[in-house]
């Protein structure tokens, strides 16, 4: 659930648009070829997890099975990503917002839901956790309902309107209007919604049963991901024409959900659509600022990030560490406010960081098979095989650089943050790291792991 609620967000609901804006119908193919890239990571990143439930997840795996240097890129990887994730969802939050009062500025909205998610992050875990909990099952909730009714209307449809089925896909320049390499364009998009499959080996060391949760959720997650963003876009372009419920980076204005009961005339449908939306967005900036305080917290806690963020409250929160990671808010708040369309370009860093770690994911899912050593519960079918044609994907994604402005721009960026922290490691943290540190997660792992084996836990 974890993992689904942090995935199933604004990638789906509003960044769907502009996927839809370069590949016509064809975004299905995109989605669905997304998933098997998507399939390689959560398959090796839960056959890694089953057999080392570390503390730090892949941070700590990549630093074994590479070098340190690789764990502690990567887990600064992604607190840029959890950071540029937050801020992506409060602006499409605001988006929302805007649809019912246009009047509101994007940049007013941005701030008036940071201040409920950063209230929400300030309280309690436990506070955390309920509310996080009912927002997350409001939206996969939601998810459900509209493709039972997407569905319905797809091939009964009502009286008012006729059920269109497949034909809409085909109308307007055909399935692919734009040809086929758009179809590879929108896999930079698209990426984008898969993000938060890698909670799956992170939260492994805090699972009661790590072998066996993470098999069940290795398995199930991405299957169930990928039957919800693919269904639920092929129900989109089948029932409004693709043009209208496209968008480009620029002009992300609403959700192509929102559109469909627009388009049929069912207003307060689109309205209630609206807010489901927005609670999904809310949600997924929710988590995703308590996943970047707590990693913040963690680098700290290991000596690879400054020692003053690892202070907590009396409340045990780590403030100044949420305080820092909200720095991508701050950011998009200020870019809305100078006239620059902030979503498209946030969007875009979080693929390519999260891309990043993805890569790094799957070259330590292969060094950790060479060393001839296979998941305590499950492998990934192929193996490194499979791993390596998810390598493969990765790197297709990463090629759209050279095609797509957003993604040049996130490059630039990217490269620039991993060149500073590449240039702190070596400066600064490669003296403060202890490998006995990484050596004693593991041997902590393994004692779990073999008395829960052996039903001693």
């Amino acid at each position: 659930m974890i993992a689904m609620g942090s995935a199933l967000g604004t990638g789906l609901f509003l960044g769907s648009g502009e996927a839809i804006g370069y590949a016509g119908p064809a975004v299905i193919i995109a989605f669905a070829l997304g998933a098997l890239i998507a399939v390689t990571i959560a398959l090796a990143m839960g056959e890694m997890a089953s057999r080392h439930p570390v503390r730090g997840g892949f941070g700590t795996l990549a630093a074994h099975y590479l070098t340190p240097y690789w764990g502690y890129l990567s887990r600064w990887l992604y607190w840029v990503v959890t950071v540029a994730v937050t801020a992506t969802e409060l602006v499409a939050c605001a988006l929302y917002l805007a649809y019912w009062f246009p009047a509101i500025p994007v940049w007013v909205g941005i701030l008036l839901f940071a201040a409920v998610i950063l209230a929400i992050n300030l309280s309690t875990v436990g506070s955390f956790g309920a509310i996080e909990f009912v927002l997350s099952g409001i939206k996969v909730i939601a998810v459900v309902v509209f493709m039972l009714v997407g569905l319905f209307l797809v091939f009964l449809g009502t009286g008012e309107n006729p059920a269109p089925g497949f034909s809409r896909m085909v109308a307007d320049g055909g399935f692919a209007p734009n040809g086929w390499a758009a179809v590879w364009i929108a896999l930079s998009v698209v990426m984008f919604s898969f993000g938060g499959i890698e909670l799956l080996s992170i939260t492994a060391a805090e699972a009661k049963d790590p072998a066996r949760s993470i098999r069940t959720a290795a398995r199930t997650t991405i299957v169930r991901l990928a039957l919800f963003y693919v269904v639920s876009i092929g129900i989109v372009v089948a029932l409004v024409p693709w043009r209208s419920a496209s968008a480009t980076g620029e002009a992300v204005e609403k959700s192509p959900f929102v559109t469909v009961f627009d388009s049929i005339g069912v207003p307060a449908a689109a309205s209630i659509t609206n807010l489901l939306v927005l609670i999904a967005a809310l949600s997924a900036a929710n988590a995703n600022l308590y996943a970047g305080s707590r990693i913040m917290h963690s680098l700290a806690e290991d000596r690879l990030a400054p020692k003053i963020f690892a202070r907590v409250t009396k409340r045990k929160v780590p403030a100044l560490a949420i305080g820092v990671s909200s720095v991508g808010i701050l950011a998009a708040a200020v870019l809305q406010m100078s006239g620059v369309a902030a979503f498209g370009y946030l969007m875009s860093v979080v693929v390519f960081a999260v891309l990043l770690v993805w890569m790094l994911i799957l070259v330590t899912y292969v060094v950790f098979r060479r060393r001839g050593i296979e998941g305590a519960t499950f492998r990934m079918p192929g193996g490194t095989a499979s791993a390596t044609i998810g390598i493969i994907g990765l790197l297709a994604v990463f090629a759209t650089v050279f095609v797509r402005a957003e993604m040049t721009l996130a490059a630039v960026v990217g490269l620039i943050a991993a060149a500073i922290a590449t240039l702190l490691y070596f400066t600064v943290v490669r003296r403060r790291l202890d490998p006995a540190d990484i050596e004693a997660a593991f041997a902590e792992a393994e004692l779990v792991r073999e008395q829960q084996k052996g039903g001693g836990a």
